[in-house]
């Protein structure tokens, strides 16, 4: 399956490292000219470089996604240089540090957080590119949520499992609303992965007996990578996937 970006412009958010620095590598590789967020500023530096080191075009900009005005800016500056957005992949997120604690425990603040970063944050970029998609009758939107999102979450952090659950929702919704101008907007759900040093804290906190146990419940019996996220990421950005959309795919090996 040959997948050519050539002549497009996507946007990648949560670009610094794991999942978002393997997407932009990945679109990089393939001839898009690749502009990644992130508000990491010296991890975000190091995929710019790693983009462009295997030949690829990829800007790097700093931005919080919960600040809507500055997503609103950013898009428009993007859209001024590169002349319009044609893919936005929504993947920042992440439990922000939290960890799983009973239900009467956890703050209106701990719980905000997590919806702002990986539901709003999403919806604002989706508002912002949408304009633009909709002059140009095309576009790919694809959200990447989480296992958790469709069953429980290994965290325990109710805020993640209801925030990821809601974007695969936002997904189906903002099919139907933007499918009539040539927009598609999927989504992706991955398993664990250690892919970034969160991750890693959470295999390392499961324990041997944990560890075991987790690759058991796997039909692979192996975890995956970033690059197995990127995959599938570039399928739903392709023509391959021209009548695919509202769709939600596990990646997961098998569960």
């Amino acid at each position: 399956m040959e997948l050519d970006f050539s002549g497009q412009t996507v946007i990648v958010t949560g670009a610094a490292h794991g999942f978002g620095r393997a997407i932009c590598m990945a679109f990089a590789g393939n001839g898009a000219e690749v502009w990644a967020l992130d508000v990491l500023a010296d991890e975000l530096a190091e995929t710019q470089r790693l983009c462009r080191d295997a030949g690829g075009r990829c800007q790097a900009r700093s931005l919080d996604i919960t600040q809507p005005a500055a997503v609103t800016s950013l898009v428009g500056e993007i859209c001024g240089a590169s002349g319009r957005v044609d893919i936005l992949v929504n993947n920042a997120g992440g439990v922000l540090g939290q960890v799983g604690q009973p239900l009467e425990a956890v703050t209106p603040e701990q719980w905000n957080a997590i919806f702002a970063v990986n539901v709003s944050g999403a919806f604002y970029l989706c508002q912002a590119v949408a304009p633009g998609m909709k002059a140009a009758g095309s576009g790919r939107i694809v959200n990447i949520a989480s296992g958790a999102g469709l069953t429980i979450s290994l965290t325990g952090i109710q805020a993640y499992a209801a925030a990821k659950a809601a974007l695969v929702s936002l997904t189906r919704q903002l099919c139907h609303e933007l499918g009539e101008w040539g927009i598609t907007v999927n989504c992706i759900a991955p398993g664990f992965v250690r892919s970034n040093p969160n991750t890693e804290r959470q295999w390392e906190a499961m324990g041997s007996a944990g560890q075991q146990a987790l690759l058991k419940g796997i039909a692979l019996k192996r975890l995956g990578t970033a690059q197995d996220i990127a995959s599938g990421v570039l399928f739903f950005a392709s023509q391959h996937a021209a009548w695919v959309s509202g769709q939600t795919i596990s990646i997961d090996g098998g569960k």
